[in-house]
């Protein structure tokens, strides 16, 4: 028994050994053939923290309601001699009110020394018809190597959950070289995303267009855990507009206009707060109240004021994850903004 674990994990379904978890998953599809099995993935969650498994179980839970997948769930600890336990269950929705719907999941806990242990574990239980979505949650560890790396499709991190965001980013790419195919997705600029499709839209004014040259100011607002997201923004905004770092805090846009940025810290903001751009005569602002669902979305010029109202993002980890598993992608624009995002930080 490990120590985050009780001895009995109903929450995690049927505790197996790992040499039967093939044929247990077989009887447990032969029992009832009202339910369907539905896989478009696999979907490895992993951390290194006690309690991951069963929090992870009611994520997927909910996950597989809109993205079939075959889950696998991992929780290490590295204290303690090696052991490894093993369950299988499955996550089941009606479809159209009538057959079951369902996706497997096998879960892992595992003590003591793992990094071996964990790569053959997981390798043998995929679905290897199926691409492969890496759910690392928490801190970059020894156990993330170049081999784990290659048969990844999809990486997904989050960037603001680790204290050394660039010597995390180096290890991935370091790790990456040799699978060019590989989409790596940060939750931090997936928190983004309603922001930057808010101020892009905003743009399409023709008001806000004429201040587009005479910038002179951007000013973000963040709370004290996202400040990642926000430098991910204003590397946005300099990547899409032309501007080139001047300074510690100032940037240089393709006239020659010298640009100051400010990111605040504030505990009473929203994930991202506050993101304005404003010249002498016209502010564009997007911004979002904490608590609030709806993004606010402004232009100011004289007598001139028009305002919207947008979708915000989620902020839970796990409807990040699902938008990201919906949209799919190559993550190209994270990519181009990555070296001007390094650079702020």
């Amino acid at each position: 028994m490990t120590a985050t674990l009780p001895e009995t994990c109903p929450e995690l379904g049927k505790e197996v050994p790992v040499s039967q978890i093939d044929g247990e998953l077989r009887a447990l599809w032969d029992q009832d053939d009202a339910q369907t099995n539905a896989s478009l993935m696999n979907l490895v969650v992993y951390a290194e923290r006690p309690g991951g498994l069963l929090e992870n179980s009611r994520i997927i839970n909910n996950l597989t309601r809109e993205n079939a997948c075959r889950a696998i769930l991992v929780e290490i600890e590295r204290e303690g001699d090696p052991s490894l336990r093993a369950w299988i269950t499955a996550h089941c929705h009606l479809s159209h009110g009538q057959k079951s719907v369902c996706c497997e999941q096998i879960s892992f806990c595992l003590t003591g020394r793992v990094t071996g242990r964990f790569r053959n574990t997981v390798f043998a239980h995929l679905n290897s018809d199926l691409p492969l979505v890496f759910w690392w949650q928490g801190e970059l560890s020894d156990v993330f190597t170049e081999r784990l790396a290659s048969v990844m499709n999809r990486l997904i991190v989050d960037s603001s959950k680790w204290e050394d965001v660039v010597g995390s980013i180096a290890r991935i790419n370091e790790a990456v070289e040799g699978n060019t195919a590989l989409v790596v997705q940060d939750l931090a600029w997936t928190r983004c995303w309603q922001y930057r499709v808010g101020i892009a839209g905003l743009f399409d004014d023709s008001v806000a267009q004429t201040m587009l040259g005479k910038i002179d100011t951007v000013r973000i607002k963040h709370s004290p855990e996202d400040r990642n997201t926000a430098l991910q923004i204003l590397a946005w905004l300099a990547v899409q507009a032309g501007w080139k770092i001047s300074g510690k805090s100032t940037f240089t846009t393709k006239e020659g206009v010298s640009i100051n940025a400010v990111v605040e810290s504030d505990e009473g903001s929203a994930p991202i707060g506050l993101v304005e751009l404003s010249c002498a005569e016209t502010i564009v602002r997007v911004s979002r109240e904490k608590g609030s669902t709806h993004l606010l979305r402004e232009i100011e010029s004289g007598a001139y004021h028009v305002s919207s109202l947008s979708p915000a993002d989620p902020e839970d980890p796990a409807d990040l994850v699902a938008q990201q598993l919906s949209r799919g992608g190559k993550n190209s624009l994270f990519l181009k903004i990555l070296p001007v995002f390094l650079e702020l930080l």
